[in-house]
């Protein structure tokens, strides 16, 4: 099992012995991500039966909150992740692109091993959350955002480094008087600049390229990336889920005895996250309390260990 918790989704992937995808959920996190997990694990609940479950990887920016609640025997970061995910599906690839709800990343790989990799700054210009805002705003279904950037005539430029800057371009051509289908179409090309300049660095992309995440999905982007790099992008089919592929993956090369999988049981149970603000020392550092019932069952935060060692016994601030 795979599972990997993003700002915007959750997802869980299950694989067999071959590495073939057999089950998977995506689901939107809504800024509850332990309810996000307890919905992924209902889902799978029946569908799956836990005995079979040999092992499983985290991943994402919720991967510690994740192995935590439901029993992870690997953490991985996301790079990784990706990087074998990508590997998987072509063994060739020299670069990966990723794009998510908040974040986007790129890596590029040789002889099989990343040797480069970059995330975008705090701003979420470009991202798969930005992009539904702006089909909101113009009221289009997400599903339906590139298709409509496939059906522009005229060539439009929109701003791409910064998402108000790009939003306010877009009323302005709107009140101009362009179609909606060539200002959608222009958003996907300032994405695809936005991401080669200031996440690629301008650096160069090589073949084989992998285009993944939920962006992916987005016709009009992967039109606009192939134009810009003047080639053919890959799309896996299971590109929204390529970081809990990876993560199953991972813990598949362990091979582990015996996993730490809780069992699907623990949808019943009561979590509750706690955070606050160490004084001990000028770090100040933030510390988060997971609790079961009134049970503190992990800490993290502190850059001592101090509130990350013997949690049973923590005390309350």
């Amino acid at each position: 099992m795979g599972v990997d918790i993003g700002s915007i989704s959750t997802k869980i992937a299950i694989l067999n012995d071959k590495k073939e995808v057999v089950n998977s959920i995506y689901l939107e996190t809504e800024g509850y991500p332990i309810e996000a997990i307890k919905k992924c694990l209902l889902k799978l609940k029946g569908k799956i039966d836990e005995k079979e479950i040999k092992g499983i990887g985290c991943t994402g920016s919720g991967r510690y909150l994740a192995s935590v609640l439901i029993g992870g025997d690997i953490i991985k970061n996301e790079i990784t992740a990706q990087a074998i995910a990508g590997l998987h599906y072509n063994k060739n690839i020299k670069t990966l692109l990723e794009i998510g709800g908040q974040d986007s990343k790129v890596i590029l790989l040789e002889n099989e091993i990343p040797i480069w990799h970059n995330l975008n700054s705090l701003c979420a210009a470009g991202t798969g959350s930005f992009l539904t805002h702006q089909a909101k705003r113009l009221k289009i279904p997400i599903e339906q955002f590139g298709e409509f950037a496939l059906k522009s005539k005229t060539k439009v430029n929109i701003s791409g480094k910064c998402s108000v800057f790009a939003e306010s371009d877009m009323i302005h051509k709107a009140n101009r008087g362009y179609a909606k289908e060539d200002i959608i179409a222009g958003l996907c090309s300032a994405l695809t600049r936005n991401f080669l300049n200031n996440v690629a660095k301008n650096r160069e992309l090589k073949e084989p390229i992998i285009f993944s995440g939920g962006v992916a999905s987005n016709i009009g982007v992967v039109k606009a990336f192939e134009e810009e790099l003047k080639c053919k992008i890959i799309v896996p089919k299971e590109h929204k889920i390529m970081g809990c592929i990876g993560a199953a993956l991972l813990v598949m090369k362990e091979n582990v005895k015996k996993t730490n999988f809780k069992g699907f049981n623990i949808i019943e149970f009561d979590y509750k996250t706690k955070g606050f603000e160490c004084q001990d020392c000028p770090n100040y550092c933030e510390i988060v309390r997971i609790l079961k019932g009134k049970e503190i069952i992990a800490c993290w935060g502190s850059r001592c260990g101090k509130w990350n060692v013997n949690v049973s016994s923590t005390k309350s601030p």
